[in-house]
Order: C-alpha cells, then structure tokens, then sequence
C-alpha cells in the first residue's frame, strides 16, 4: 500500500486515440460475409457475449475506475453527438446476433445516466438469435439511480441486473466512491430491483439480480466475510473480483491485489463452500456454493462467484466483444484501440459491409493479454496504451 499522506501521481491518459484500420480482407470482400452464428477466432474462440457502453459518463469517482484526479470537473467528455444512438447500437447489435452473440450486457460509465436508456433496452429485447431465442439482456450499474429506475428496466425487457458494491460499511462505501454516496441508497436501490422481478434464483430470461465486488488490498478486504453473511440465503449471487490492472489511471499496483483463492479460503473458514460447475462456456466467474451439513450445495442458502482476471487467466475460453460509447469495437478489456465502426455506420456502409467487418474483425483476432501477463509476470509498461475501464465497461 501507499504511504499516508503520499500523493499519487495519476497519469493523463486520453484513451479515445485513434481507431485500428479494418483488416483489408473486410474491405475486400465486402459485401461477401454473411453472418452465419458461426465464427471463430484465431485461437478458436466464438463469440457470444457483447458489452456495450452508452455512456462515458459516471457519478462515481471509485479509484480503480474513475478516480477524481483525471476524472474532474474539467474533463472533456464526449460530446452527445459523438456517442452511437440508440438505432445505431441496435442496428450493431443486430448484426452481432447474427453472427452468434446471445448476450449482451449495457455498461458505462453508469448506464442509468444515459437518457431514455429504457427505449435501447425495448429495442434490443426484440431482437432474436438465428434460431428464435430472445436475448440474454443485463446491465450493470453501480446502483445510485436503481430505486428510481428498476421497474421501468423490467418493463422495458432488461432481464438481468449487476449491481457494483464493494463494501455494506458506510465509511468505507463513501471513501471508495468518493462522492460520499451513502451505501443506504444502492442497498434501497437492490431493494427495488427485487421487486420489480429481477429476483432470487431467477435464470436466463426470467430475471436475476448479482452484486459484484472489488477486493481492493488495504482497501476493503475486511468486507468480504460482512458481505457474504448478508446476502448469504438471499438468492442474490455475490461475485468478488481481483483488483485489475485496466487502464492507466487507477495506479494499480500487484501487491493491492487480494488473490480470489485467499478471498474462497478466508469466507470457507468461516462458511463452508462446496465448488459448482461453471453456469455457462466461457464464463468469467467460478462458482462456489455454500455447504449444509452433509457438505453438499445448500441451494437455499446459494453461491458465491470469484472473478480471478489477474492470478488466473481465462483468456482460453474468452468470448467477448466489447464496443465503445462512441463506437469503437475492443477485442479485449485491456486492448490499446479499438475499430471504428461508427465511421462506416456514418459513412452508409449496408448491414452485408458491416457483417464483413465484423466478421474478418474478429477471424483475425488473437488477444490473449492475461495469460501473457500470467506467464510473464506482472508489467504496467505498457499501461498509458491501454483503453480504461469507464470507456468500454468492466
């Protein structure tokens, strides 16, 4: 941990760079690749999963995200015109489907500051996967406008949503957020979500309601067991994540990680876990679920999940796409830039150009950052390169 007192330099770091080109084999064969639900990567990775961003903008200043150092009162945002519009995310969306996404999750920035974002969930509920499912729709969000805004999300057609609580202590709540935003109001907030059907136990496209946590060293690590007792038997799935290394501006550092395996043995001393099976390929999570007596799953009491991006790569199985508020498509969470598929959305390309795009755009992809990292140990040199958090979503 830092010294007290100690000022942290924070780097200046204007993560809306320039695009990547498109592979020329999307230019040439444009036109030439129709989505068929069907691609691979070049390690053999599908894709399935869309992360899309509709705001760049946040009331939170949490230090591993947005801290108030570079985040002030004088940062440029994007201006409205910059960002996608709703018809363009969907649109985008679309064409995803089409080649084989079956989830997408809306991000930030904190979603529920964008406008009307209840019209973009109606719109992207309507659309279906090549064999008629409905979509796997979620949002995360850090809960400050959940009260006010769960039951229109459940109108809409959100199905599932994610709500970002990295401690119950109020103290410690307001000094991560650093707003002093009281942790009552994201506790009514999973209060009013719950009663507007995203509820217990609920699976795909019947609802759902997930806490994640950041495990911060130093930070909030004391939170951890407080936090597995209370939503312990609630059917809220709590999920502690590894402080990462995204971006530049958080000042991570390797020693302010709390591994998950010691975040499992710490809440096992004191609530006995039995491990799960993953929920779905290519998930993130690894499931533990609380023991009744007999050392079987208590479904009654639940689960937890442990994020472990930094000690324990999942790069292998990785099946994400991530696009960016103003319409730029990452490969990867810690990538250096993006494709600008806004400038071929504006430039009138049809849907069969951007089906090309998106295909030989992801055909040619190889990331695998965590693993290399993993295999290297940790290095932030080249971490002035690398896209932030708050610009394409965790």
């Amino acid at each position: 941990m830092s010294e007290p007192n100690t000022p942290r330099v924070v780097p200046l770091v204007d993560q809306r760079r320039g695009p990547l080109p498109l592979p020329r084999a999307a230019l040439e064969a444009t036109g030439r690749m129709l989505p068929v639900g069907s691609l691979r990567d070049q390690l053999g990775r599908g894709l399935r999963d869309l992360r899309i961003s509709v705001t760049d903008r946040c009331n939170f200043r949490c230090n591993y995200c947005m801290p108030k150092e570079v985040f002030d009162k004088d940062y440029a945002y994007l201006p409205h015109a910059s960002l996608l519009s709703f018809e363009e995310i969907t649109r985008l969306a679309r064409l995803f489907v089409a080649h084989g996404v079956q989830k997408i999750r809306l991000t930030g920035g904190e979603p529920l500051l964008r406008k009307n974002i209840e019209q973009l969930i109606g719109q992207l509920a309507e659309l279906r996967t090549p064999d008629g499912h409905a979509l796997d729709l979620t949002l995360t969000t850090n809960g400050s406008l959940l009260a006010r805004k769960a039951a229109s999300l459940r109108a809409a057609g959100l199905q599932r949503i994610t709500v970002s609580l990295d401690g119950l202590d109020d103290a410690v709540f307001r000094r991560m957020n650093d707003v002093d935003f009281p942790v009552s109001d994201v506790l009514e907030g999973i209060d009013a979500a719950r009663q507007a059907g995203f509820g217990p136990s609920a699976g795909r496209g019947t609802g759902g309601l997930k806490i994640n946590m950041v495990v911060k060293r130093g930070t909030n690590e004391h939170e951890i067991l407080p936090m597995a007792r209370h939503f312990r038997g609630t059917g809220i799935v709590l999920r502690f994540i590894e402080y990462m290394d995204v971006g530049a501006t958080n000042g991570w550092r390797m020693d302010e990680v709390m591994p998950s395996a010691e975040v499992v043995n710490l809440i096992q001393s004191h609530l006995p876990l039995v491990q799960l099976e993953p929920s779905a390929p290519g998930e993130t999570a690894e499931r533990w679920g609380y023991a009744d007596a007999q050392g079987q799953h208590d479904t009654n009491a639940g689960e937890i999940g442990v994020i472990s991006s930094v000690t324990q790569a999942f790069c292998g199985d990785c099946n994400r796409a991530r696009l960016s508020t103003e319409g730029k498509l990452y490969l990867c969470l810690f990538a250096s830039n993006g494709y600008d598929l806004r400038a071929l959305l504006r430039a009138g390309a049809s849907d069969a150009d951007l089906a090309s795009a998106l295909g030989h755009i992801w055909q040619g992809r190889t990331d695998r950052y965590s693993e290399l990292r993993s295999a290297l140990g940790p290095d932030t040199s080249d971490a002035g390169r690398r896209v932030e958090m708050s610009y394409i979503g965790g």
